[in-house]
């Protein structure tokens, strides 16, 4: 609920809460007077419209006057309040219960005394009770600033992982982009046949690329299956690059294809085992990329049987490593494994759950 809510709900069911506190404490307080009262009806409703007014008394000062001297404290003026309305609120009910033509209360012993009690009574208990209620409303108070420092808090957080994720998403969009225009130029500047055939590829490898690198929701709504159709697009478009010397099988488990997970992280292992794999093998290479459900979570392992480990991986994985912190939260490892005789497995493991 919105901390503004919470005031509000909170604003409102207050004075209620109070004149309940009150009258459950003036039928307490009165228990022992009822074994010297002629009728226990008159002095419960005396104590009930006692108790109404120590809470309108409470109420009323709590906001008025809105300005006081600065030698005058607000809680003094509310408990000076409601010990005050105790004698004149009693002295008012025995004035109007009393016939006009009757003789003054002042004058019967018996509602003399009651009226003494009362006034003891209500004079003894009620500033406790406006303290008891000023300390509590102290700490609710407290309660609802620390909630709604929490609340910013959270909010601001999240803001700032949000602002990071999509400075991530930026950094890797061009990355990408710009790394595959650059393959498709050095095939139309050597005149290869297999240009047009190969902007085909580009054409289908751009149009399941795209929609995910613009997508601003796309680093927590993309799905296993969809970053699988985008690597099978980018390696048929490495394939035609260097038909010779890239081979690729990809498999997985069909169970996992709609589950969630940032966008181009397969993406990202695949671009560097071409990158920093196969590109600089003279002989090429294949790359194997699998995905299957290791107990609760779920791995996803791209190997290549390129040059090894050592020639460099750029920023890409250190991004990658970022981005799998923030979206999982410390529930997603990146691990890198020599190959033998040559290559490098890449190895990204994250809870199913998360």
């Amino acid at each position: 609920m919105p901390i503004d809510a919470i005031r509000l709900v909170s604003a409102a069911t207050v004075p209620w809460r109070r004149l309940r506190t009150a009258l459950v404490c003036a039928l307490i307080v009165t228990l022992p007077l009822t074994l010297v009262w002629d009728s226990v009806w008159p002095l419960w409703s005396t104590a009930a419209l006692l108790a109404t007014a120590g809470t309108l008394a409470f109420s009323l000062l709590e906001r008025w006057p809105r300005r006081l001297p600065p030698w005058v404290a607000r809680w003094a003026l509310q408990v000076a309040g409601v010990a005050l309305a105790m004698p004149l609120t009693t002295l008012a009910i025995y004035l109007l219960r009393t016939p006009v033509d009757a003789p003054p209360f002042w004058t019967d012993a018996e509602r003399r005394s009651g009226f003494f009690l009362l006034c003891f009574f209500g004079t003894l208990v009620a500033p406790w009770l406006a303290l008891s209620a000023l300390v509590r409303q102290k700490d609710a108070l407290a309660r609802t600033q620390a909630l709604a420092f929490e609340l910013e808090r959270s909010e601001l957080a999240r803001q700032a992982l949000d602002a990071r994720l999509h400075l991530m998403q930026a950094q890797v969009a061009p990355h990408f982009l710009f790394n595959t225009l650059a393959n498709v130029q050095a095939l139309v500047d050597t005149g290869s046949p297999q240009a047009p055939a190969l902007l085909r590829s580009l054409t289908a490898y751009l149009r399941a690329a795209v929609p995910r690198l613009h997508d601003a929701a796309g680093a927590s709504s993309g799905t296993l299956g969809q970053e699988l159709e985008l690597v099978r697009a980018y390696l048929e478009l490495m394939r035609m690059r260097m038909p010779d010397r890239l081979a690729f099988t990809l498999r997985s488990d069909a169970a996992l294809l709609d589950m969630c997970c940032p966008a181009l992280i397969l993406l990202t292992l695949v671009e560097n085992a071409v990158r920093h794999g196969i590109d600089p093998a003279e002989e090429g290479g294949r790359i194997d990329v699998s995905v299957c459900r290791r107990g609760d979570n779920c791995v996803a392992t791209v190997r290549d049987t390129g040059v090894g480990m050592g020639t460099g991986s750029g920023t890409g994985l250190a991004t990658l490593r970022e981005r799998l912190a923030l979206h999982f939260g410390g529930r997603a490892q990146l691990r890198l494994y020599a190959v033998t005789p040559h290559g490098v497995c890449a190895e990204i493991e994250f809870s199913v759950g998360a």
